[in-house]
């Protein structure tokens, strides 16, 4: 498995950078992020900081094959997933994101959805969720609204932060997204 090498020189250079999204048009299904870690801007990778569980909770959810390390973003194009953020801009916290910043990234996903066709987002956050789109009530399932004209769902944050939930919480409701989004059949069977 590759591993980064990331220093805290290239950490401190990296506040306010961007990721670029992993999407192309006829995604089914567009994962957002709540924003890009710093370290996520210095590799150029989503997910990419030791200890996040996006990566292991779509193997374990049935997303993918085999555990993807963050430097084969891309490769989920092939199993109809891509990757966005709602804020583009890095910070060492998500915290650091003004409300304004996320209603704007909500209005400018949007855009990007009904660009690209997207079927479904997923978005992996609730706090940010709920800020976004003025939904103080929301919780972690499917929505009600349509973002871009693609169904809407909330997952937990896949941070190590989180503690709120675990790996067999992840692995669940990342499985029942997929049963939602592509059916029975695992990543083997798309």
């Amino acid at each position: 498995m590759t591993r980064f090498r990331v220093t805290k020189a290239q950490l401190a250079a990296a506040e306010n950078g961007t990721t670029p999204d992993v999407l192309a048009p006829g995604v089914r299904l567009l994962f957002c992020g709540i924003n890009p870690s710093l370290y996520s801007v210095v590799t150029g990778c989503h997910f990419a900081r030791p200890g996040n569980r996006f990566w292991p909770a779509l193997h374990d959810g049935g997303f993918t094959p085999r555990l993807f390390h963050p430097s084969e973003n891309e490769e989920l194009l092939t199993y109809g997933c891509g990757i966005t953020n709602l804020a583009p801009r890095g910070t060492r916290r998500a915290d650091e994101l003004s409300r304004d910043e996320l209603e704007e990234g909500a209005e400018e996903l949007a855009a990007k959805v009904e660009a690209n066709g997207v079927r479904t987002v997923a978005f992996l956050g609730v706090t940010a969720y709920r800020t976004a789109f003025a939904e103080p009530g929301a919780v972690i399932g499917r929505q009600e609204r349509t973002v871009g004209g693609a169904d809407v769902w909330v997952l937990p944050n896949p941070s190590g932060l989180n503690a709120h939930y675990q790996r067999p919480d992840f692995a669940r409701l990342f499985g029942e997204l997929r049963a939602a989004v592509f059916g029975t059949a695992g990543a083997e069977g798309r």
